[in-house]
């Protein structure tokens, strides 16, 4: 992979002195650039858990109790521990951009992303994305193959010039150890009505590998590394609330 270039790393640093990454009630990441589920994913790990406010030890991870985040924890920390991080498709020239807080929301508490997605220069995504090992010194994947499937906790209301539909589909997007490259994953599409706190669950089976790698070979739910959830493909200014991720198994 490309390393990140120099104006990448004066953006995000330009962020965390203002306090919008890293420990904040809000991420604003209009000018900030990172890559689409990136392998190395967010920030780095060490840092990552010096900023946290437990100990690593303190954290079960989500392959153990299929909890991803139920955002107990402080914003923009997850109960698995780990952290949601914004990213845009500005890593490749787009110039989509957005922001990911912490809110209460038709009475839920959700983290909030916020964004307008622009189709120029062959862009087209927001999205809130987080790393899934507790210890990814040790290993970066968790195997949840004991379980069926994601489960969101999903709220959302969109302005789209192209659709008059009362239904929003978005992406949730997992990758594994064959996501080698920069923007392979393997994808699920959901359709939620606006404006109404929903629970969706995606088996598996949903999952559809996308670029090198992820589209060649069936997708293994042994070695997961990454979830992020997407608004892609369309012209759009959104605001999709998640209460809730999980792996869910049935019973």
């Amino acid at each position: 992979l490309a390393e990140p270039k120099k104006s990448d790393n004066k953006a995000m640093a330009f962020l965390r002195q203002k306090g919008r990454v890293g420990g904040s009630t809000a991420q604003d990441f209009i000018n900030a650039m990172g890559v689409d589920e990136g392998p190395a994913g967010g920030k780095n790990a060490a840092s990552m858990h010096r900023d946290m406010r437990k100990s690593r030890g303190a954290y079960k991870e989500c392959s153990e109790t299929g909890i991803v985040d139920d955002l107990s924890e402080t914003f923009p920390f997850t109960s698995s521990g780990n952290e949601w991080s914004g990213v845009t498709d500005q890593v490749m020239g787009g110039t989509s951009n957005g922001s990911l807080t912490r809110e209460e929301m038709d009475g839920k508490t959700a983290n909030v992303l916020r964004g307008k997605v622009s189709l120029a220069n062959n862009g087209g995504f927001v999205q809130m994305a987080t790393d899934l090992a507790l210890n990814p010194s040790s290993s970066p994947f968790v195997d949840a193959s004991n379980f069926d499937g994601v489960e969101i906790v999903v709220y959302c209301d969109v302005e789209d010039s192209y659709s008059a539909s009362n239904e929003e589909s978005f992406n949730v997007h997992l990758r594994n150890q064959e996501c080698s490259r920069q923007f392979s994953s393997y994808r699920a599409t959901f359709a939620i009505e606006k404006k109404i706190w929903k629970t969706i669950r995606l088996p598996w089976s949903c999952f559809v590998g996308y670029g090198p790698g992820a589209s060649e070979i069936e997708f293994d739910n042994s070695t997961l590394r990454r979830l992020g959830i997407v608004a892609i493909g369309r012209e759009m200014e959104v605001m999709l609330a998640v209460a809730s991720v999980s792996f869910y198994r049935v019973l």
